[in-house]
């Protein structure tokens, strides 16, 4: 399985780990800023991608939408699973309502039932 994430506060791999994912069983890419983030996402293939709203230089809702418009055009596959995190209501909401798989809030990021677990 492998993981992109584009996050700017928090340790990825650590929060996972620490929420009792079996880390060992996936391959996690982390970006700290969301430069050039579509295509990071075509380079890397993931199978999830894990998109904070609020990351510079573009919110992952912008992210986003660039994506399902390269998908659309067939210039790169969807990841299977996209998850939208934000501890706001109405940004979650957003992301949800642009094609986010789940949105959550981060610290309950690995309570998702996809993750393998040790």
């Amino acid at each position: 399985m492998r993981v992109l994430a584009f996050e700017d506060s928090y340790d990825i791999e650590r929060l996972l780990d620490s929420g009792g994912v079996d880390i060992g069983a996936i391959e996690i890419l982390q970006h700290w800023d969301t430069k050039s983030a579509v295509q990071r996402i075509r380079t890397y293939a993931p199978d999830i991608l894990l998109l904070d709203h609020y990351i510079p230089p573009n919110k992952g809702l912008e992210v986003l939408r660039a994506l399902n418009t390269a998908v659309q055009a067939g210039e790169l596959d969807r990841p299977t699973t996209i998850v939208g995190m934000s501890s706001a209501s109405m940004a979650n909401r957003k992301m949800s309502n642009e094609g986010a798989d789940h949105s959550i809030v981060k610290f309950d990021l690995a309570n998702l039932e996809f993750w393998p677990r040790r």
